[in-house]
């Protein structure tokens, strides 16, 4: 029944938005077939969401495998599934209870707190959840501590990074209608940040201008699928028709098959923003039930593919110049005396993508891709440091891929092994606190600061 609930229903991400929805829309006393086609519709959405982020998974295989065909790599490839899978055998128990936990914690703190943040993204609740029951576990913390403590922070990572996030994405979606829930959020706060720094009078990429020639490049469809192709067709050069044919394509040409996945892959950026753009129509209405109810203003905070149709361009510059910085990277890890990170294509296009978006809002071209670079950076150098926390578990030779994930990881690995595990509880309860109050009183700041500026310019 544990596994049912936790693995099965939590931890899929469409069934768990489809729950909030359903109690949002009954909360709401709407007529039943309002409440079946919002559920229905919201469930849905996350389907085709994550239908096309499978599409975009299956291609993105293939290019890696050519790609560590054609340059002979080795080294560690960052893996939230694979990571979360191996430490399942010995840790699923302590994940369950902590991602639970964890989640009833979030509510509460949504409650009683400025921060009215409802983290929706299932999966990477229990991949922060595992992380956190791994490293607290081998640092001496058990039982009914190690239950209060992970799911303390947890359900605080789970308000904090929306809110820590959220004068940013408010430049992007121009509301607080929806926030980001996504584990990847230090990396798009640097990117906001330096977007800002470095983007002063850089126009937005989705001002673009195309010669009238080259006008069907304004389809994002189309300028995806002829990028892809040509980043597919460099590295099937390298790999040789031998490999493509005789391992991956089943025989068909190597420059077909290279351009076929370059399509496929653009069907599945079109299909996540169909997805997305069905989630914020239904979510958004259904959830002023929760507001209304159990956490008053309460903000949904969704998936980083939430924010890619506010910024199409910006989605396939990110991802590109993020991969850039990560093959940077990896020359320059092993000179550093750390290991070679071969940099992921899923995390690099999901998370630099929405790097893209938010380099993109504060600082418009040079936003996005100094901005998306710098997450590049940050999802290479964080699991390398990462690593060998999780190396003395047993994990050697995999890691996980977000920013928050070493940033949390190495914030609690390295300081558990210096202190007592009443200590390390004092401790990380006092910084989370310090964290959550600054980080609250600076939103809530720049909130009334352009609340008040609306004002006065209506005035």
């Amino acid at each position: 029944m544990i596994d049912l609930i936790m693995n099965d229903i939590l931890g899929t991400p469409s069934i768990l938005v489809g729950l909030f929805a359903f109690f949002g829309l009954l909360l709401q006393k709407k007529p039943v077939a309002d409440v079946v086609s919002g559920t229905l519709k919201t469930i849905m959405g996350f389907v085709i969401l994550d239908v096309g982020a499978g599409v975009i998974t299956g291609s993105l295989g293939h290019f890696s495998s050519m790609f560590d065909q054609a340059f002979n790599l080795e080294g560690v490839i960052p893996n939230n599934e694979a990571i979360v899978a191996l430490a399942q055998d010995a840790f699923g128990t302590e994940t369950a209870m902590i991602m639970l936990f964890g989640m009833l914690f979030n509510i509460v703190l949504a409650r009683l707190t400025p921060f009215k943040y409802i983290f929706l993204t299932g999966h990477h609740t229990m991949f922060m959840a595992c992380l956190v029951a791994v490293i607290l576990t081998t640092g001496g913390i058990d039982g009914t501590l190690l239950v209060v403590l992970g799911s303390f922070i947890l359900g605080s990572l789970m308000v904090l990074m929306p809110a820590m996030l959220q004068p940013f994405t408010r430049k992007i979606t121009g509301s607080d209608d929806f926030a980001v829930g996504h584990f990847g959020s230090f990396g798009y706060l640097v990117a906001g940040a330096v977007g800002n720094a470095v983007g002063k009078n850089s126009k937005s990429t989705e001002e673009l201008k195309v010669p009238k020639s080259l006008g069907f490049l304004r389809d994002t469809s189309v300028s995806v699928s002829l990028t892809m192709a040509i980043l597919f067709f460099v590295v099937a050069l390298f790999a040789g028709p031998t490999f493509i044919e005789g391992e991956l394509s089943g025989g068909t040409n190597f420059l077909v098959f290279s351009l076929i996945q370059a399509i496929t892959f653009a069907a599945g950026v079109y299909v996540i923003l169909a997805g997305v753009r069905m989630i914020l129509a239904e979510i958004v209405p259904a959830f002023k039930g929760i507001a209304d109810k159990i956490v008053p203003n309460a903000i949904p905070a969704l998936d980083c593919p939430a924010v890619f149709p506010f910024a199409n361009n910006a989605v396939v510059i990110g991802f590109i110049f993020s991969f850039i910085a990560g093959l940077i990277s990896m020359f320059i890890l092993p000179l550093l005396g750390l290991r070679v990170i071969v940099p992921g294509l899923v995390p690099h296009f999901f998370t630099g993508a929405a790097a893209g978006v938010f380099g993109n809002a504060t600082g418009g071209r040079k936003g996005a891709i100094f901005g998306s670079m710098a997450n590049g950076v940050l999802i290479s150098f964080l699991p390398a440091i990462l690593l060998p926390v999780l190396g003395s578990l047993g994990f050697e030779g995999t890691t996980f891929g977000d920013a928050d994930f070493g940033v949390i990881g190495v914030a609690l690995g390295y300081p558990i092994q210096l202190f007592s595990s009443t200590v390390l509880f004092a401790l990380v309860v006092v910084v989370i606190l310090i964290a959550i109050f600054v980080v609250g009183t600076i939103s809530s700041r720049k909130k009334r600061n352009l609340e008040g500026a609306g004002e006065q310019q209506s005035l």
